[in-house]
């Protein structure tokens, strides 16, 4: 099966996208975007997603990874795992002084490194979300993709994983398991 899907600025005009891309299906995935792709948002409230190294479970994908945010002034945050609105979940450095890593677990003592937080939190946290909370929408989005061009919409672009100066694209790790190319961590 030719699948034909990739990831860009949801920035961007159409006129860009559709000159770039011709004939192509536009989806915004953000947690702007509409019903259902914006089940592909790692702010959306789906539910069960499980907290790695416990036996916890979060509302959404970011909660998890902003949960498990240590800052200089605020350890873990467990109440960002049960946010069912996708508001409100975000921690800043403003308020929290410089991050210092992210805990592993919430009751861990390990404080991991952005790039090992990357490999160990957010990707299989993702990944869960791909293959289980919206599964059926990773089904139609290849489907759509197989007949015609799909450009998945993002606020973010960056989709190498070891690429740490910027935030990491969900859009492009949906793409990553559509094509079967999902970084593997050696």
């Amino acid at each position: 099966m030719n699948v034909q899907i990739a990831a860009e600025s949801r920035r961007k005009s159409e006129k860009t996208l559709l000159a770039a891309y011709p004939g192509a299906t536009l989806l915004d995935v953000t947690s702007k975007g509409p019903a259902p792709w914006v089940q592909l948002s790692p702010f959306y409230p789906h539910g069960g997603i499980p907290v790695p190294f416990s036996d916890e479970t979060s509302m959404s994908v970011e909660g998890v990874w902003q949960g498990l945010k240590v800052f200089e002034n605020a350890d873990v945050d467990t109440s960002k795992f049960s946010i069912k609105t996708m508001k409100g979940i975000k921690r800043s450095v403003r308020k929290n002084g410089p991050c210092l890593g992210h805990r592993k677990g919430p009751n861990g003592d390990e404080l991991l490194d952005y790039q090992t937080a990357r490999w160990e939190i957010y990707l299989p946290t993702y990944k869960y979300l791909l293959e289980n909370s919206a599964k059926g929408i990773v089904a139609q989005l290849t489907a759509m993709a197989a007949e015609k061009p799909v450009v998945l919409l993002d606020y973010e672009t960056n989709s190498d994983v070891l690429d740490l100066r910027k935030p990491l694209s969900h859009a492009a790790m949906v793409v990553h398991h559509i094509l079967g190319t999902w970084p593997s961590h050696s």
